[in-house]
């Protein structure tokens, strides 16, 4: 019979698998193994599993990160802020540290300072859509942001399930976050995402995405505190010649339980 130590960790919301998979002793290509893991009914529960891994290219460690349905995918922002905080728990890098670790997208740097102060530095983003009031963009995944009155009254599965699977999209679909304006400095966030085919309770490539649009829907900010559905989040970013560069996701990350399946 297999046995398999694993973590569980949650970042607003946005809950994890997390194996420490430095061995190599986990079958990643088993994706019902994955699938199985995730299951909040007949598993141990979660919006996705992540692999942490020796990284060949020499950084602090690598990522690997699988949606719940059981297959690899894009960067997880808040994935990231998860694993971010079991690799201080495992002892691969300190507290208060400034170190990088390698993902599906490239280098990271990352910090820990306390549970609720995890900060993951994204990628920079420069190619940005806008069509039909609604911003299009990646930021480690891709994402479809469109502004709302009040986002609490959003369709948020079934509108969102739509636009992922529009034809604009095909193949690979998208996720979907629905934006309320709440000040020139903070914005409220509804996430559907793909692969987990649902809504989740934070998304933090969506946090980011969003923080981008709100900024250009605005006309200019480079800070923005963000609610979503699991919590507060935070980003900041610098904003030049169409460029966000040195984008920061910043918000709790905390280990939830641990045991073996």
């Amino acid at each position: 019979m297999l046995h398999i130590n694993f973590s569980k960790y949650q970042g607003a919301g946005n809950d994890f698998v997390v194996i420490d998979n430095r061995d190599k002793h986990f079958d990643s290509a088993n994706v019902q193994l994955v699938s199985f893991l995730c299951d909040r009914r007949f598993g141990v529960g979660g919006d996705g599993l992540m692999l942490l891994e020796n990284d060949p290219d020499g950084s602090a460690f690598l990522m690997r990160y699988f949606n719940s349905d059981g297959r690899e995918a894009s960067m997880c922002g808040n994935g990231g802020r998860c694993i971010i905080a079991f690799a201080v728990h495992l002892g691969i890098v300190n507290v208060g540290e400034l170190f990088a670790f390698n993902a599906v997208d490239g280098l990271h740097e990352a910090v820990y300072l306390d549970e609720n102060h995890v900060s993951l530095k994204m990628i920079d983003v420069d190619t940005i859509e806008h069509a039909d009031d609604a911003f299009f963009m990646n930021t480690g995944s891709p994402h479809h942001v469109a502004f709302v009155d009040d986002v609490a009254k959003a369709d948020v599965v079934g509108e969102g399930r739509s636009i992922r699977h529009s034809s604009r999209y095909a193949p690979g679909g998208t996720n979907v976050n629905f934006v309320q304006l709440l000040s020139s400095a903070a914005i409220r966030v509804r996430t559907f995402e793909r692969g987990v085919e649902d809504e989740t309770l934070a998304c933090g490539t969506g946090v980011v995405a969003s923080a981008i649009a709100a900024s250009l829907k605005l006309g200019g900010g480079n800070e923005f505190d963000v609610k979503v559905e699991g919590g507060d989040m935070r980003v900041t970013f610098q904003h030049v010649n169409h460029r966000f560069t040195n984008v920061w996701l910043i918000g709790p990350a905390k280990f939830v339980f641990k045991g073996v399946i």
